[in-house]
């Protein structure tokens, strides 16, 4: 929608949708104007996606907001906390607490007695007489 040809297109596509019975549609990366010019002139719920303050409501992509992408940024898109890092610090956690876990495994340090289920002595014997019968 950046030349006026293109923008009638976006309009007359938000008009159709209009016509069809929608109840809203989203407009992305459009020229704020265009996007502001389109939803003043339609019933519909308009949401923008990098195309300014014109609709009705804006949005991101939760991934965008929290910084989880890697890479490329969206131009439109505003990075708000840095959840990747968070997400590599995750990992190298969950990598040194398996590592831990398979340490303590092989060296018999768990699983402690604690972490076991024993079976009551008088049942024990009688599962074993059970058990001892069968052929």
């Amino acid at each position: 929608g950046k030349t006026a040809d293109t923008a009638m297109q976006v309009f007359e596509a938000v008009k159709q949708l209009e016509a069809a019975g929608a109840i809203g549609a989203e407009i992305e990366v459009v020229p704020v104007e265009v996007a502001r010019a389109t939803s003043e002139r339609t019933s519909l719920i308009m949401l923008s996606m990098g195309a300014g303050t014109g609709c009705d409501a804006q949005y991101l992509f939760a991934e965008d907001i929290l910084g989880a992408n890697r890479g490329h940024m969206p131009r439109h898109s505003k990075v708000y906390r840095n959840f990747a890092a968070e997400y590599d610090r995750l990992q190298q956690e969950r990598i040194a607490a398996f590592s831990e876990y398979v340490a303590d495994v092989n060296s018999g340090a768990y699983p402690e007695d604690r972490h076991i289920v024993h079976m009551d002595p008088d049942e024990l014997t009688l599962f074993m007489k059970k058990v001892e019968a069968k052929p």
